[in-house]
């Protein structure tokens, strides 16, 4: 007996709620290369998207929300198509990327500091204490110093 397989298609309202990414979006990736472009219906010439064009939006949203830039992404899916001889590719284009968040969280890290430190002085002068406030605010002054540098 053969078994009939049916595949399933999506509009762009369907792919852009299965993956999260805004249908403009949609739209824009595939005019600028990222994604190849989407197959139209015969008769209405909408997008018509399928399982394995979902699959790719996936991966595209992953490396969206890593904050990878719309040129490192085009590159990671061209590097894709070339399989294992792209490897060293990705691996340096997904490095970099990973430096690039290291520093974003160091960052983040700076600032979360200087947060903690005026809550801190906020509290010490609530409570009175002119000595620990300047102590504070002295700190908070070379963290707000580093925070300056890193932003330039």
């Amino acid at each position: 007996m053969s078994q009939q397989t049916t595949h399933r298609t999506y509009t762009i309202k369907e792919a852009a709620a299965l993956t999260g990414l805004p249908a403009s979006t949609l739209r824009y990736y595939e005019t600028i290369g990222v994604i190849a472009p989407i197959s139209r219906g015969a008769s209405s010439k909408h997008r018509v998207y399928a399982e394995d064009d979902l699959d790719q939006l996936m991966w595209i949203a992953c490396l969206a929300a890593t904050g990878m830039s719309v040129s490192n992404m085009r590159r990671y899916i061209a590097n894709g198509h070339q399989g294992p001889d792209a490897a060293a590719g990705q691996i340096e284009l997904l490095s970099n990327q990973a430096e690039r968040l290291a520093a974003e969280a160091e960052h983040l890290a700076v600032r979360q500091r200087y947060v903690g430190l005026k809550i801190d002085y906020w509290r010490a002068v609530e409570a009175g204490d002119t000595e620990r406030a300047a102590l504070i605010s002295d700190e908070a002054g070379k963290l707000a110093d580093a925070l300056r540098r890193a932003k330039n």
